[in-house]
């Protein structure tokens, strides 16, 4: 007899992260506006925009923007396969707790003077994340951080996999924003089984990272500068469409 009638749905991954995006729209919007405005300055002076996942699965926010429809193609993700998950589970885990990572990659993706760098780790304190922060801001680039309080204030300040300095990202970010994931990074607990499941960190930074793409868009717009975004290439006449784009940003994005 089948039991799928009797199966209810389960919401609260859904009202977690509903209760995520409302506070930061509620709380960030200063911070979001601020960021989307240094994005366009970036569109404006014709910079590269670069954008940084600290380690793990917050690799996956420079591909959730990169290289799609809709998307920014001035955007340049600094990836670094050796802190990704492609790299297998444990290989990835030892690199990404290794100081000279993050600054290593901010040199040799160029960043330079006046760019914008957006860093993403809500967990916010370990070496490729610091590491990248501290070196662009070296640069004279401005860093918008973004990544949880929440993690900063609770995490033991000798925690071993901590950057040399103790810093957060929000201690060296010229622009932060929250994304209120909590300590544990895990919301949902299910009756019977001690261990709380379902990582929340990834889903509300795909979020805010798409809210700093709308909201850089818009400022494009009101300044009278059309920005560089991409067609579908999966659509009729969308690799025409991009072939301007492409002639542009292939020598300069490196990971195209």
């Amino acid at each position: 007899m089948s039991t799928t009638n009797n199966i209810q749905s389960d919401r609260r991954f859904l009202d977690t992260f509903n209760e995520l995006a409302e506070r930061f729209e509620g709380e960030m919007s200063e911070q979001l506006l601020a960021a989307a405005q240094l994005m366009a300055d970036a569109i404006e002076q014709d910079r590269l925009i670069y954008i940084f996942g600290g380690g793990g699965h917050t690799c996956l926010v420079m591909q959730e923007l990169f290289w799609r429809a809709g998307g920014l193609a001035n955007l340049c993700p600094m990836i670094d396969f050796a802190i990704h998950p492609a790299t297998p589970a444990y290989m990835y885990l030892a690199h990404e707790r290794r100081h000279g990572v993050g600054d290593a990659l901010v040199d040799y993706y160029g960043v330079e003077k006046d760019d914008v760098v957006l860093c993403f780790h809500s967990y916010g304190f370990n070496a490729p994340t610091i590491d990248c922060a501290l070196r662009a801001k070296e640069k004279g680039a401005k860093v918008v951080g973004i990544s949880s309080s929440d993690w900063h204030n609770t995490i033991p300040k000798d925690f071993p996999i901590r950057h040399k300095s103790g810093k957060n990202l929000f201690d060296v970010a010229d622009i932060c924003i929250e994304d209120y994931v909590p300590f544990g990074d895990t919301v949902v607990e299910v009756e019977g089984f001690e261990q709380p499941i379902s990582g929340i960190s990834s889903t509300i930074d795909f979020y805010i990272a798409h809210r700093l793409e709308i909201e850089c868009v818009k400022a494009c717009v009101a300044r009278g500068i059309e920005p560089p975004v991409w067609s579908s290439a999966n659509i009729p006449g969308g690799d025409k469409k991009n072939e301007d784009l492409r002639a542009k940003y292939n020598p300069r994005v490196k990971f195209l």
